[in-house]
């Protein structure tokens, strides 16, 4: 079985915050904010991969700071497990107040993606960074609350109706 690195998943994009991001609270709207990490993730386990992958779920998004005008906003993913077809990615976005150059933890998200083709054998992942070496030591355990909130999700969507309401 083939490895890769945390480092070879590595997905970044920067984005500065113009007026047209922003909510009625002049922050960046939360739509926009959770594209950019949809849109980072699916590289990171596209990396991984190489093979088509969709969002299965987000399951954990942190919204720390606030991002404004005159911020910018860089997102850095990559994966951080790996399961039979299931691949998990970490993403944080990191602001920075471009007229001062403070920088800030402003959003966490872990995203689950899934590839589309069966009979996929998925690479090991090795960490070699000290950062993502404590962000995967935490798979197994998101990995199994995960698939027990999944269980729940099933039973769930088994008592809601798809009748035409009108």
């Amino acid at each position: 079985m083939d490895t890769i690195k945390g480092s070879q998943t590595l997905s970044i994009s920067n984005h500065r915050v113009f007026s047209a991001d922003l909510n009625e609270h002049d922050t960046v709207f939360g739509g926009k904010i959770l594209a950019t990490v949809d849109d980072n993730s699916s590289i990171a386990a596209s990396r991984l991969a190489r093979i088509e992958t969709v969002t299965a779920s987000v399951d954990q998004v942190n919204f720390l700071m606030p991002f404004r005008v005159q911020d910018s906003m860089c997102a850095e993913s990559y994966v951080s497990g790996v399961g039979h077809r299931s691949i998990e990615v970490f993403t944080k976005i990191i602001g920075e107040h471009l007229k001062t150059g403070e920088r800030f933890l402003g959003l966490t998200c872990f995203s689950t993606f899934v590839v589309t083709q069966p009979g996929i054998e998925l690479p090991t992942l090795v960490a070699d960074k000290p950062e993502y070496a404590f962000v995967m030591e935490g798979y197994e355990q998101r990995q199994a609350e995960r698939l027990a909130r999944l269980k729940q999700q099933e039973h769930f969507n088994s008592h809601i109706s798809v009748d035409v309401p009108w």
